[in-house]
């Protein structure tokens, strides 16, 4: 089950996250975690060090995903949208393969990956959803069954909105401070993905008290799924002092197991999740990649592959 967090900057998506990843963990879940944000904080909360950046990595990352597909050229070819096909490497939850091998395990058990930060080398000529799009590519070829959960860090604000990168999960929470700045990353998505049967949910957080919790289920209605306060747990963890999941309040593990519960109940229909993956290739295509690949990536798509488990018999070697 695929879940990202995101919200505006400084709002606590990557403490929920973390929080979130170590609760799975704990209970001797699979747990894979993704620091999608331009700035990278995931494995400092998760106590665990930085592992090798996606973004550094990605023409190996696509080659070993274009496997024998004959659709694809070459891994130049290859964009963040790119589908898999007949012949395309899949990944399986936590691997083995080379781009799992990329991440780092926290104490949690959890496997960290990272896109990498914008650093000075980027200034002026790239932009953030070249990195990012290491994550797509990876989500686009991930078979991950019940039980197996990938956490995603996502960049602040509505960046996912630049490819099909806010489809490709099962839930995506916005997590949402009680002021109308706070709640204003919500309504973007909310607005942004009408008609495209995704699964959002609000977690409220540094909520203070019943008008707090009031203020947002006026304005996030029913899709306020809970709400996190203060806690000296999680300070203490901010601030580099011992953290244990036991410290937190049962209001906050409650919280925490709404979210997994909400995740656990949402459907997946992967032929949806294919046809979406072809939709935003064929709109990137047109825009932008055909031209700069020199080629009609649209004929990527491979119109008999739908990705599920009954894909991995036709997978690549």
């Amino acid at each position: 089950m695929k879940i990202a967090f995101a919200g505006k900057g400084g709002s606590g998506k990557t403490t929920l996250s973390s929080l979130f990843v170590r609760y799975l963990a704990a209970q001797g879940l699979p747990v894979v975690a993704i620091d999608a944000d331009i700035n990278q904080h995931l494995a400092e909360a998760l106590g665990t060090s930085e592992p090798p950046p996606l973004g550094a990595h990605l023409t190996q990352i696509k080659e070993y995903l274009r496997g024998t597909n004959p659709r694809i050229s070459s891994a130049a070819a290859m964009v963040k949208t790119t589908p898999p096909g007949r012949g395309s490497r899949l990944l399986r939850h936590g691997g083995p393969d080379p781009v799992h091998a990329l991440g780092t395990v926290a104490p949690c058990g959890a496997r960290l990956l990272a896109t990498g930060p914008f650093d000075e080398e980027d200034l002026g000529v790239a932009c953030y959803h070249a990195k990012t799009g290491a994550v797509e590519l990876y989500l686009n070829h991930l078979i991950d069954g019940p039980g197996e959960y990938v956490v995603v860090d996502c960049t602040a604000g509505a960046d996912s909105f630049a490819s099909g990168l806010f489809t490709r999960f099962d839930l995506t929470v916005l997590v949402a401070e009680p002021t109308r700045r706070g709640i204003s990353v919500y309504r973007q998505w909310q607005g942004y993905s009408a008609g495209y049967d995704t699964a959002l949910a609000v977690a409220g957080n540094k909520v203070q008290g019943p008008e707090d919790e009031a203020f947002l289920r006026e304005h996030a209605a029913g899709d306020l799924l809970a709400c996190f306060g203060h806690e000296p747990a999680v300070r203490a963890m901010e601030q580099g002092r011992p953290f244990r999941l036991d410290d937190l309040s049962p209001a906050t593990v409650g919280a925490l197991g709404a979210l997994r519960d909400r995740l656990d109940a949402q459907p997946r229909d992967w032929a949806r999740y294919t046809a979406q993956a072809a939709e935003f290739h064929r709109r990137n295509a047109r825009a932008w990649a055909k031209a700069a690949a020199g080629e009609d990536l649209a004929g990527q798509i491979d119109p008999e592959f739908t990705l599920g488990p009954h894909a991995l018999a036709m997978a690549g070697a």
